[in-house]
């Protein structure tokens, strides 16, 4: 039996190449605002024009990383907390994360914004109350205003607009293609710094 020697194979040298950088997407406003819509189809869209995007829905992530979580305050900024470390991993690895949550508290917001820096984008669907009551997809404003719902953003718990957000849109004023084109206006410069 004759000993063959082991072939090593060749590994790369040790200089990295240039990786692309990734961007927090985070699509703030009420339920019913258009959130959801806009982050699939922004999605949909980068990756398209050949960029690695994934959505992180507020509702998805709900049931699997921030299960057992209420309504209160503490358990909202927790679940903004999580999103924005789930979101922050994929960023390092070059894809655009685009965070699709109500997210009604300013601070819990400014709290990822602040971790993030230059990677962070927000876009704010600021579809008046009314419209996202009368659009109501899930049914949560009428249980809401039943009295079925408590602490419910925009009934019986605030939302907090967001001072400065990159791009702000309307559900009412502007359709989905609208609001997906002014985000890429705004979101591709800073893509190809």
């Amino acid at each position: 039996m004759t000993n063959l020697p082991i072939m090593q194979p060749k590994l790369p040298s040790a200089e990295r190449l240039p990786r692309p950088r990734g961007v927090i997407v985070w699509i703030t406003g009420l339920s019913g605002a258009g959130k959801t819509t806009v982050a699939t189809r922004l999605c949909a869209e980068l990756i398209g024009r050949g960029f690695d995007a994934e959505v992180l829905d507020g509702d998805v992530v709900r049931r699997h990383i921030s299960r057992g979580l209420d309504f209160s305050r503490e358990s909202r900024e927790e679940n903004i907390r999580r999103i924005g470390f789930v979101a922050g991993l994929l960023t390092r690895h070059g894809v655009i994360a685009i965070v699709s949550a109500i997210s009604p508290y300013r601070a819990g917001r400014d709290e990822v914004r602040a971790a993030s820096g230059e990677q962070f984008f927000e876009v704010y669907m600021s579809t008046p109350l009314s419209v996202c009551e009368q659009r109501d997809p899930k049914g949560l404003y009428r249980r809401a205003r039943a009295g079925e719902l408590c602490q419910f953003t925009g009934i019986d718990d605030p939302y907090e607009a967001p001072l400065a957000p990159e791009v702000s849109c309307s559900a009412e004023s502007d359709t989905v293609d609208e609001t997906v084109e002014s985000v890429l206006r705004a979101l591709l410069p800073r893509l190809a710094r």
